[in-house]
């Protein structure tokens, strides 16, 4: 099974920056987009940015100008760059992917149709 995994979170002060990274340990993305998500503690999930297939970027009015969404093809690994952070950005980021997608591991492919996601990385930022 293809499973997400997502780093980089941690506690930082506002107006400071963190890097996630989302990427499947022993799998190779076959053109696959992603999108990030966030949840805040007693809140409803919120789209935060996505990256499609062709490398289009689009982001939620409350980031744009703040967070920027990448992919690193060598590595198979999406990042969020998230600078000016501000406590409301405070919440469990969680990557998922763009469906269909598929990833390979050797000789071994797996297509979904609901999408992938990640277990998610706390990021918490203090006033």
């Amino acid at each position: 099974q293809v499973h997400l995994v997502e780093s980089g979170g941690g506690s930082v002060q506002a107006g400071g920056a963190l890097r996630l990274s989302c990427r499947a340990p022993g799998f190779t993305s076959v053109n696959c987009g992603m999108d990030w998500y966030r949840q805040a503690a007693g809140k409803q999930r919120e789209w935060v940015s996505s990256i499609s297939t062709e490398g289009t970027t689009t982001y939620a009015d409350s980031v744009k100008g703040r967070f920027t969404i990448s992919k690193d093809k060598a590595k198979d690994t999406v990042y969020l760059q998230m600078n000016s952070l501000k406590p409301e950005d405070t919440a469990m980021y969680s990557c998922k992917t763009r469906n269909p997608c598929k990833y390979c591991s050797g000789d071994v492919c797996y297509t979904n149709s609901v999408g992938y996601w990640g277990q998610g990385t706390q990021v918490t930022v203090s006033s």
